[in-house]
């Protein structure tokens, strides 16, 4: 019985010298990183940015002096030592949004006083609201037409270089608005461009 109570009062004591232990390794960690913290914790002085790029740039003034003469216009140097480029804001415009439209299929037509011909696909914009563009596809049959007899006035001298597809979209467009006019509709297209342009 004396032998039983002593392993009782061993075991006891052991599980206890364990919770102790425990306690006093928690007691020693706590009490180390507190340490650790006060002593190299807390808020750094200098932005890990700058200090990196001080190794980077070795300290060197010279660099630094030779960096400041070849700064180029509309440029700063900052507090931190790194060159800020000004750039310029741009203003709040209220634009319109454009909208677009494309005839499908190609236009092709004989070119006035020439055997050779013209293949052209044909866009539209326009920046007011999106009417247009449903007046624009709602008549699509009557500006094609237009579309045809407008081509097929010019000859091959008139549409070489930019300058001969510029009067062409020009024509083009006042043709177009014209018709939509006699439609009763508002004749708003505002551009018109060629998505595909050859002669053959």
């Amino acid at each position: 019985m004396a032998e039983v109570k002593e392993e009782e009062q061993s075991g006891k004591g052991g599980i206890l010298k364990i919770i102790l232990l425990s306690v006093g390794a928690i007691l020693l960690v706590v009490i180390g990183l507190g340490i650790g913290y006060f002593l190299f914790g807390g808020e750094p002085e200098t932005d890990p940015s700058q200090e990196v790029n001080q190794i980077i740039e070795g300290g060197d003034k010279e660099k630094k002096e030779e960096v400041k003469d070849e700064k180029k216009e509309g440029e700063e140097e900052g507090e931190d030592g790194i060159i800020n480029k000004n750039v310029k804001e741009v203003p709040e415009v209220d634009a319109y949004e454009t909208t677009y439209f494309e005839f499908p299929g190609n236009f092709t037509t004989n070119l006035k006083n020439s055997k050779k011909f013209l293949q052209v696909s044909v866009g539209v914009s326009t920046q007011y609201d999106e009417k247009v563009i449903e007046v624009v596809d709602q008549h699509q049959l009557a500006l094609r037409s237009v579309i045809l007899s407008v081509i097929s006035d010019f000859g091959e001298q008139d549409i070489t270089g930019s300058d001969g597809k510029g009067k062409l979209a020009k024509q083009l467009l006042e043709s177009m608005n014209k018709k939509l006019d006699e439609l009763k509709e508002f004749p708003g297209i505002e551009g018109v461009y060629f998505t595909s342009f050859v002669v053959q």
